[in-house]
């Protein structure tokens, strides 16, 4: 395998000036946040232009890059000097990076253009928007870093802008809880990110990805593989992989716009990013570590999908779906270059197709008074149209139907599992039958069948701010996976930034058995589901179920799981520490001070006032002291 191309040092040009990509949505989030109510009326047409100009500076210097030859197309831009003598502040705009760039700044300013919709009637809009701004920016700072140091701080500021989106109707105990329990989550993996950080500047003397190339060979392979591990562990955290997967579903606690924007193009996306950028020095193609990224986005996968089954709050039901999908990404990211090719196109085609998806159940609960059930859904084809359709076109490209976007991104990650191991091969394929049964499940419940809504329910279509990102989104759908998987064309883009080979371009084969294995598990799933839920009516209120059903339901007990082995364990020790501080330190220090002002409440019983006594204890004290002198010399 090759190594990724030379980085060049640049200064001038759109991809010089590519900094304004985060500067003006952080710009944005600051005059929000400063000037407050003052910017109450216009604020969120702020955010979203603020927007819109990263995603036009991200196109500008996608162009210029293209008109650059192929081996200068990785451009450093140094910022300024971080630490001195140890650290720069700097961005690497190459063809991984830029990929991100578009993606955060495109599907991320619909997303702030649908919200003007979403949150018309929100007080407190023009927060929202300047949090929106700061997870973008922050988001942005992450892919654009050409070292881990400003890598880790973009990746700090996604977490603290998630903690903010996700609790921002803080006055329900449930999103305050739920905002609490992903920035917690998160710190677990995020300490993995930084010991692996310590690890390589210790081993390396270097954060920047520039300087690894050339000393990543002289590290041994325990080094290598810890630091493999440990960065694996951040992106566990960040990307809601197994075992830190259990924020994820809470996270849907907060305003439909940001679980769009974390699912899609900002938060879950991260993990991915981070290791195919260090895949080619810590998770080689064979190694231990890159196979723990592949076992780790099987399971991931398999478990989002169970979930995704059993859960009839719409939000949650897609939740579990980007837990299953990024599954997919992290099982690809194990598989050197090829596996990065498919990877980061099924990273980009669901950014669309998720995002399409999350938006179009906010134009449901818009339309439905903010009810998320299911069950209380149904016949909604009629009512709304445009949501109906685009959610349809999601729906399609996620199941992998022929020729739409997850057809090609998904089936490729699955071919290259099977190529490489074909026990995870087959398990994607399994996982790709369930996404065909829960998927279809939450169509025929939400949009078909008799209505199952409330009286005071009156279903209509969103408006056009609200419709027009749902059809811009669905058209991505539709055909951006063939643009980018045919003919081997994003492999061959990403080649220079991640390495490879450019003459092993990956083929796609629609006929292969994977591939039609994959197919006609996909059919069988849609078939039950149509069994279940579109052929005989759905109850309004769900039965018991199986064992299954219930375990599906809890998240595959993931609470109760960290509850027992962290939470309870950390109660106990508490408890312990509690008492030992109470009864042995505190008891110590009372004790000591007690006995020395018990002894001094005695003593002082010696201090009599009278001269007399004074002057009989020295009479005493002499004849002690003239007999203690007698003896010692008649010895």
């Amino acid at each position: 395998m090759e190594s990724p191309a030379e980085i060049h040092a640049v200064t001038g040009g759109v991809i010089g000036a590519s900094w304004l990509m985060i500067a003006l949505p952080l710009l944005g989030a600051a005059i929000l946040l400063v000037f407050g109510r003052k910017t109450d009326r216009w604020g969120h047409l702020l955010g979203v232009v603020m927007s819109l100009g990263a995603f036009a500076v991200a196109v500008l210097a996608f162009i210029e890059m293209l008109g650059l030859p192929e081996n200068m197309r990785r451009q450093s831009v140094l910022l300024y000097e971080f630490i001195p003598g140890l650290a720069n502040m700097g961005l690497l705009v190459d063809q991984l990076s830029i990929s991100f760039a578009l993606l955060i700044t495109g599907v991320g300013s619909l997303i702030h253009i649908y919200s003007i919709g979403y949150m018309s009637h929100d007080p407190d809009r023009r927060r929202f928007f300047a949090y929106l701004n700061l997870f973008v920016a922050a988001m942005l700072l992450l892919v654009l870093s050409d070292n881990y140091l400003g890598l880790f701080i973009g990746w700090e500021g996604v977490g603290l802008a998630s903690y903010l989106l996700i609790g921002f109707w803080q006055f329900k105990p449930t999103a305050a809880v739920a905002a609490k329990k992903a920035f917690v989550v998160n710190r677990v993996g995020d300490f993995g990110l930084l010991i692996g950080m310590f690890i390589i500047w210790t081993s390396f003397g270097t954060l920047a990805f520039a300087d690894l190339p050339g000393k990543v060979g002289d590290a041994s392979s325990g080094t290598l593989t810890a630091i493999g591990l440990l960065l694996l562990l951040g992106a566990c955290g960040k990307s809601a992989q197994l075992p830190l997967q259990s924020w994820l579903l809470d996270a849907m606690e907060g305003p439909t716009p940001v679980s769009a924007l974390i699912h899609a193009a900002t938060m879950v996306t991260a993990g991915v990013y981070l290791v195919v950028r260090s895949g080619a020095f810590f998770f080689p193609l064979g190694s231990t570590a890159a196979l723990a990224a592949a076992i780790v986005g099987c399971a991931t996968l398999l478990a989002g999908a169970i979930i995704g089954c059993a859960k009839d709050d719409i939000k949650k039901g897609l939740a579990g779906s980007t837990m299953s999908q990024i599954g997919y990404m992290m099982l690809g990211a194990g598989f050197g270059p090829v596996g990065y090719a498919f990877a980061i196109g099924h990273l980009i085609t669901h950014g669309f197709f998720k995002a399409d998806m999350f938006l179009g159940a906010g134009s449901v609960m818009h339309a439905m008074n903010d009810e998320v059930d299911m069950r209380r859904y149904g016949g909604l084809f009629s009512k709304m149209k445009i949501t109906a359709v685009t959610f349809l076109i999601g729906y399609l490209a996620i199941i992998g139907f022929p020729l739409l976007s997850g057809y090609f991104t998904k089936d490729g990650i699955i071919e290259t599992a099977m190529h490489h191991n074909q026990v995870l091969g087959w398990l994607a394929v399994l996982g790709a039958g369930l996404t065909g049964f829960y998927m279809s499940r939450m169509i025929f419940m939400t949009f078909f069948g008799k209505p199952r809504w409330d009286k005071d329910a009156h279903p209509h279509e969103s408006p056009a701010v609200m419709t027009i990102p749902l059809i811009i989104l669905s058209i991505g759908a539709i055909g951006l996976g063939a643009f980018l998987v045919l003919g081997g064309r994003l492999y061959l883009w990403l080649v220079p930034a991640v390495g490879g080979n450019p003459a092993e371009a990956p083929a796609f084969h629609p006929f292969s058995v994977p591939g039609l294995a994959t197919l006609a598990l996909v059919a069988v799933g849609v078939g039950i589901a149509w069994l279940r839920y579109g052929r005989v009516e759905v109850p309004v209120t769900a039965p018991r179920g199986s064992f299954l059903t219930t375990f599906a339901r809890r998240d595959l007990y993931g609470d109760a799981l960290n509850e027992s082995l962290f939470m309870r364990p950390g109660q106990w020790l508490t408890r312990i520490a509690v008492f030992f501080d109470n009864r042995g330190i505190d008891g110590l220090v009372n004790g000591l001070a007690a006995g020395i002002g018990g002894s001094s409440g005695r003593l002082r019983r010696l201090q009599t006032g009278f001269a007399r006594t004074y002057a009989l204890s020295i009479l005493f004290g002499a004849a002690l002291l003239a007999g203690a002198l007698l003896l010692v010399g008649n010895m």
